[in-house]
């Protein structure tokens, strides 16, 4: 599928509704305390860069963002896309830009936590065929049976 993947403000209603629909996604796969769900006020911080495709029409199919963790280092966060638009290559489209971006941003290193492979198998799947490796736990998440930690060198 064909999209084009750009740098836009998570304080739109599109970019909101992803977040809400991934949160009710996720919110039955895991105990609160092992959820670590950034809202959109949170992700229009200074150290975020959010990025949405959309198809040929404009229509937002997907998101994800970049949180820099520090000088060379960033993190994968609030991946999404919309069921009808899955198994279409926009996630992997949509990994490929932030990597883009962070490189762009002098990162080399990029970090990221998922659910367990139980629960979210496409996920796992998608960042193991983008180059992304096992690694421990990182930041302040806590090692637990429903995160699981990939890391990749850029």
């Amino acid at each position: 599928m064909s999209v084009t993947i750009t740098r836009e403000s998570p304080l739109q209603d599109d970019v909101r509704q992803f977040v809400a629909d991934l949160n009710a996604h996720l919110n039955p796969l895991s105990p609160p305390q092992f959820q670590f769900q950034m809202t959109a006020e949170q992700m229009a911080g200074p150290d975020t860069h959010v990025f949405v495709a959309r198809d040929e029409t404009g229509k937002a199919v997907g998101m994800g963002s970049l949180k820099q963790l520090d000088a060379t280092t960033g993190e994968l966060k609030r991946m999404y896309t919309v069921p009808e638009v899955r198994g279409q290559r926009v996630g992997k489209q949509i990994v490929e830009r932030l990597e883009l971006e962070a490189r762009s941003m002098g990162l080399t290193l990029l970090k990221l936590e998922t659910g367990a492979e139980r629960v979210m198998p496409e996920a796992h799947r998608l960042y193991q065929r983008s180059g992304y490796t096992p690694c421990p736990a990182f930041a302040d998440y806590p090692d637990s049976q429903y995160s699981a930690f990939y890391e990749r060198a850029l």
